[in-house]
């Protein structure tokens, strides 16, 4: 028995999420473990460094998954993707040990938000960034950033969230790329919404509608109804996970 690790890009645009679902929708897990029951050997259950939810993308999401097969791990994204939809594709795999979990084994995890910054939107980019017709005040973001770095509650950005709400933001920062504004975050994990949330709340602060320290209130404890509204889907990256301790070589 081997553990194969893959590293996967998708398209989440005609999605379910990542995760299986009761009602049979699609999804990235359900496509993946189609392929792998076609190769004799492999055990079709995978798990994830993460769940991205209906219409969010991945650019490198680490996956593991169990087989008895023998087929060198460089010819096993071949293998898969001549099975796989186009809108997934496995770009590498390699041998794991017996003890890696891709969710349980990782230290981190990084994802970023796409903002297009210009008067008219994309036909293009429609599935891949959030438009934003109007100016943003990008100093008052970054600042509004500044306080969500650090060991915080962070319930006021969490969806239906039943865990603990306590996480630690290693990163979170605002970039420029062009036409566009990336909203960038590394932490030890991420609740249910809650990059999204936090996109969200930081979007009306660049907006004007509240000043920065209103998002060190919210991290005070305000309860979700108290923060600003989520983000829609199609502007966020799964970007990748981190399986040494941060910070590592080669960060996103």
């Amino acid at each position: 028995m081997r553990r194969i690790a893959l590293t996967l890009e998708y398209d989440g645009t005609h999605f379910a999420g990542f995760q299986r679902q009761a009602k049979g929708e699609r999804t990235v897990q359900g496509v993946l473990e189609a392929a792998l029951a076609e190769i004799p050997g492999a055990h079709p259950r995978v798990v994830a460094a993460g769940r991205t939810d209906a219409g969010v993308h991945a650019l490198a999401m680490v996956v593991h998954y169990d087989t008895e097969d023998a087929i060198p791990p460089e010819k096993i994204p071949a293998a898969l993707n001549t099975r796989l939809p186009g809108d997934v594709r496995v770009l590498r795999a390699r041998v794991a040990p017996p003890s890696f979990h891709a969710r349980k084994s990782a230290h981190w995890r990084a994802y970023r938000y796409r903002i297009l910054l210009r008067k008219t939107p994309s036909a293009l980019l429609r599935h891949r960034v959030l438009w934003h017709p109007g100016p943003l005040e990008l100093e008052a973001m970054r600042q509004g950033l500044s306080y969500l770095v650090g060991r915080h509650d962070f319930r006021a950005f969490a969806t239906r969230e039943k865990r603990d709400t306590e996480r630690v933001l290693y990163l979170a920062r605002l970039r420029l790329r062009g036409q566009e504004a990336w909203l960038e975050f590394v932490g030890s994990g991420f609740l249910r919404g809650q990059v999204r949330a936090m996109v969200g709340s930081l979007l009306e602060v660049g907006a004007g509608k509240k000043p920065p320290e209103w998002i060190a209130e919210l991290l005070a404890g305000l309860p979700r109804a108290e923060g600003g509204p989520t983000a829609p889907p199609q502007g966020l990256y799964f970007l990748a996970a981190g399986y040494r301790p941060w910070p590592a070589v080669g960060e996103p």
